[in-house]
């Protein structure tokens, strides 16, 4: 079995890559797969893992038969994300372990797993979108503002005395820290 190696930390200072790479280099020993590629990814919060998706390409090619990661919450940003990664991954017929969690999706039971965690992501959705419509609904009931606060409007005087003094729109912009065509809105109200 080929496979690829991910682990992770959410900032420079932390020394849990050694750890995570030992463990999961153990496992590999235990389990006599091959490790054909290691990515190691430091940062919190960011929106696009490109170490990561080194890993999806060599899936996507057929360069790995599985991934092993220390822990879930190494690989996925959110449950949403960590569904969809490992529906992309069954679809690929490419495995996936998380040794942490004794999760493997390369025997059936563990697929069975990733199935039970797709039905659980739509339902964290579903309940999300009724939270937020439930929210908007008291909002409107109690005749209160809901959506995107309009934090523009508050810069209109300043905007029409910039204008009228002869500056561009691009520059009124740049000084109020707006976008330019909010300046144009506001001095065509």
């Amino acid at each position: 079995m080929r496979v690829g190696i991910y682990v992770r930390v959410s900032t420079a200072d932390q020394q849990t890559l050694p750890m995570q790479l030992e463990a999961i280099r153990k496992y590999l020993r235990a389990r006599k797969w091959k490790s054909v590629l290691e990515v190691d990814d430091i940062g919190s919060g960011v929106k696009e893992r490109k170490k990561r998706q080194q890993l999806m390409v060599a899936a996507r090619r057929r360069d790995i038969d599985a991934i092993v990661v220390w822990k879930l919450d190494r690989w996925g940003r959110s449950l949403h994300d960590l569904v969809s990664t490992l529906q992309e991954l069954s679809e690929l017929e490419v495995g996936f372990v998380s040794i942490t969690e004794a999760i493997d999706l390369t025997t059936p039971i563990g697929r069975a797993t990733a199935g039970l965690l797709a039905v659980f992501a739509d339902f964290e959705r579903d309940l999300l979108r009724e939270r937020v419509k439930a929210g908007i609904a008291q909002a409107r009931k109690k005749g209160l503002p809901h959506g995107r606060p309009q934090t523009v409007q508050r810069h209109e005087e300043k905007v029409k005395r910039l204008f009228k003094q002869g500056l561009s729109k691009s520059e009124i912009a740049r000084r109020l820290s707006i976008g330019r065509t909010s300046v144009i809105r506001l001095l065509a109200q």
